[in-house]
């Protein structure tokens, strides 16, 4: 093989590995978004605290709900 197909060969490998990177980038942004850890990880927290609102709001009702019932 000579020393300038060696280099041709080696640059289009260079660009081929290039472009798998940008579309892999690319489909997994576009899958998930461009949201940071610090974003995604407040949203699971407000995720998190609604979850804890309505399970108490729960709580209270059936609470007051035994509470009707000895009554």
């Amino acid at each position: 093989m000579s020393d300038a197909s060696h280099k041709r060969q080696l640059v289009g490998s260079l660009v081929a590995a290039l472009l798998i990177v940008a579309i892999a980038i690319a489909i997994v942004t576009l899958k998930f978004g461009a949201t940071s850890a610090a974003q995604q990880e407040a949203l699971e927290e407000r995720q998190e605290q609604r979850f804890e609102a309505e399970e108490e709001r729960r709580e209270a009702a059936e609470e007051r709900r035994e509470e009707a019932r000895e009554r």
